[in-house]
């Protein structure tokens, strides 16, 4: 049984694997929109005071000058809130950065739910959506510290634009030092024959209890982290669902654009089978505990398992 209760903090990977990167390539510069403490850009800072700048909060210019630098041979990475990265500057990201495909990396923090207590004008839950809409656009939510830290290294070898979401919140330890992101297969985290849980970043865990309660009813569910939204596993994703014949998608992201609707349109096409998606239906977010939050718009395990049972019983139908 997978230990629940050891979790870490991505953000600080970020940082300390922006530093580690930095140490072997020379082009890499950081640019943040006056939120370093919490998006633990500082850590780049204190180690390399001459590649990092402080834009202040003024995301559309941040962008503009990442743009700028990747034109010059820099490696520019950047990094805010998602809502405001992914928001205020969408349409610098979209005309200067992708349309060009610019060599700039988007490392957008607090995303989610995860400011709780800041209400719904801080709680990203459309920037998947307005990611993978933009052609070039990569899409990755890492899900611990050693994803963390080895999608910073792909991202960096990687000439082209990339999207990385981080939680404000700690996320459950699934990996070891020696892990390798492949954006070409999802990791299965948890066994099972029933039906396939694609979940990403903090909702893992919310899948893995859940897949626990179902295990006491004699309900085998598979849990994979989906660590890439864009371009999708596809065959990783059909292969699932054949094995299974039945898909649930988990996401802290609205269900309209995000890593459900990717396996929805891949499997309308090539293999329908029963699918059901859990994320936030419709709506914003509000002030609360993240606990609860999750509670009250259907994220929490309680309401995975659920769409699971309804499944299949709609299946045995």
């Amino acid at each position: 049984m997978r230990d629940l209760t050891r979790c870490t903090h991505t953000r600080e990977a970020f940082g300390k694997a922006l530093v580690e990167e930095a140490g072997r390539n020379r082009d890499i510069v950081v640019i943040d929109g006056d939120v370093s403490s919490s998006t633990k850009t500082d850590i780049f800072a204190r180690a390399f005071p001459d590649r990092f700048i402080n834009v202040g909060i003024a995301e559309q210019n941040m962008v503009d000058i990442a743009a700028g630098l990747a034109l010059s041979g820099k490696i520019p990475f950047v990094s805010t809130f998602s809502i405001f990265g992914c928001g205020r500057a969408w349409e610098q990201i979209r005309n200067t950065v992708c349309l060009d495909n610019l060599n700039v990396k988007l490392v957008m923090t607090h995303a989610g739910l995860s400011l709780g207590g800041d209400g719904a004008t801080h709680q990203g839950l459309e920037d998947i959506a307005l990611m993978r809409a933009i052609p070039n656009m990569e899409v990755i939510v890492p899900a611990d510290d050693p994803e963390v830290r080895s999608v910073i290294r792909y991202a960096v070898e990687r000439d082209g634009p990339v999207y990385i979401r981080l939680s404000r919140r700690r996320t459950l330890l699934l990996f070891g030092d020696d892990y390798a992101y492949d954006h070409g297969e999802y990791p299965v985290v948890a066994e099972g024959d029933d039906v396939a849980l694609f979940a990403s970043g903090c909702m893992i865990r919310e899948a893995l209890i859940a897949a626990g309660e179902l295990a006491k009813e004699g309900i085998s569910a598979r849990v994979l982290d989906m660590h890439t939204v864009k371009p999708l596993a596809r065959e990783c994703v059909l292969r699932n669902a054949r094995e299974t014949g039945r898909v649930v998608s988990v996401e802290e992201h609205s269900v309209h654009g995000g890593a459900g609707s990717a396996i929805a349109e891949l499997l309308a096409e090539e293999y329908p089978v029963p699918m059901r998606l859990v994320g936030v239906r419709d709506r914003f977010g509000r002030s609360g505990s993240v606990d609860g939050l999750y509670e009250l718009l259907g994220l929490s395990s309680r309401h995975i398992a659920a769409a699971v049972r309804n499944l299949i019983k709609a299946k045995e139908r």
